[in-house]
């Protein structure tokens, strides 16, 4: 399973030209065994997204209870001192005008919070994924969309909510992120955050490198046709940034096969 989770990895690395690494999450009944806890005091449930992508580990719900809005997305009950806190922290959004009045009643979350949660690059944990996130540019969750074949649900705040979504049903997802997330994560400004459901990995990498491949035989043909025209905008900004020009595809193995 690691090896096979480990070469989608580099092939979505490079079909969706990625700077970082795919982050496996994976829900689970019992600590896993040879994977390291986390030490505790991460400010938000996002922080272990990022820190996903250096290294595998797991935690506890406990773990992840300093984030108001990520417990109660992940299915933490809001009861006692958390409800509390939860409250006091959507009065002060909807004080400050980023909440509406009810907004906080439709956000996507777990109708059960998983016992641990495991975080790492993906094919780093010897269990499969409950879900995946990248964090991509725009051209990437383009292809992304485009893979999907099909209605691919946008979140906005929070951008934990991406993962519920998943569970939810949905197999690809992506989410524009959040002020907060973009903070405890230090994701560019020029990222969003692409979702895959687990079980809908594999079928996605192989969708992605044929739409990947479709999309540099059209952007050929249009840079062709933008060449040829006699448009003073074209004419102008030929050879300027913008031109489709995909680097080649590289040689790898198809999806699934076995990497040795």
């Amino acid at each position: 399973m690691p090896g096979k989770l480990h070469q989608i990895a580099d092939q979505l690395k490079a079909d969706l030209e990625l700077t970082g690494t795919p982050i496996q999450i994976s829900y689970l009944d019992d600590p896993p065994a040879g994977v390291k806890e986390h030490p505790g005091g991460a400010p938000s449930v996002c922080t272990f997204f990022a820190e996903g992508q250096q290294t595998p580990f797991y935690s506890g719900m406990k773990g992840h209870e300093a984030c108001e809005i990520g417990a109660f997305v992940l299915g933490i009950p809001p009861e006692g001192e958390k409800g509390a806190a939860l409250m006091s922290m959507i009065g002060m959004m909807q004080k400050e005008g980023y909440l509406l009045p009810g907004e906080e009643a439709k956000v996507p979350h777990n109708p059960k919070a998983p016992k641990y949660v495991a975080y790492g690059p993906l094919g780093s944990l010897p269990m499969p994924p409950t879900s995946v996130l990248i964090f991509a540019r725009p051209k990437s969750a383009m292809l992304a969309v485009e893979a999907a074949k099909g209605p691919v649900p946008m979140n906005g705040r929070p951008m934990c909510a991406i993962v519920p979504t998943l569970n939810a049903g949905a197999p690809v997802a992506i989410s524009t992120a959040c002020v907060g997330s973009r903070i405890y994560t230090q994701m560019g400004d020029d990222q969003m955050v692409i979702g895959i459901r687990g079980d809908h990995l594999e079928k996605f990498a192989q969708e992605v490198r044929a739409i990947r491949h479709a999309n540099q035989i059209v952007g050929e043909e249009d840079t062709r046709r933008r060449n040829s025209a006699a448009h003073p905008f074209t004419k102008k900004n030929r050879g300027k940034s913008g031109a489709s020009r995909w680097p080649p595809l590289p040689e790898l193995a198809e999806v699934g096969s076995d990497p040795g």
